[in-house]
C-alpha cells in the first residue's frame, strides 16, 4: 500500500481524481484503504496495476496472497 500511497501523493489533485475514475473507484476510497490497510479487490488491483502503468503492481498491493489471485504471475517469475 506504501507504493500506493507514493504514487498518489506525487500526482496533483485533479491527476489522482482521473486516475481514481480511470480506476472505477474514488481518491476518497483509495486514502481509506490506504490508512486502515484495508485489501483491496483483485478487480481493482489490476486496474491500479493497469492505469499507474505499472507504477503500482498488483504484487504489491496484495504482498502475501497475490501467488493465489493471480497464480499466472508466479509461473512466469
Amino acid at each position: 500500500m506504501e507504493t500506493l500511497r507514493s504514487y498518489l501523493n506525487a500526482l496533483s489533485i485533479s491527476m489522482q481524481r482521473d486516475f481514481a475514475a480511470n480506476c472505477g473507484t474514488s481518491v476518497e476510497y483509495l486514502r481509506k484503504a490506504i490508512s486502515t490497510k484495508q485489501k483491496l479487490g483483485a478487480a481493482l488491483s489490476v486496474q491500479i496495476e493497469v492505469n499507474s502503468k505499472c507504477s503500482v503492481l498488483r504484487k504489491d498491493l496484495h504482498p502475501d496472497d497475490w501467488f493465489k489471485i493471480w497464480p499466472e504471475l508466479a509461473e512466469a517469475a
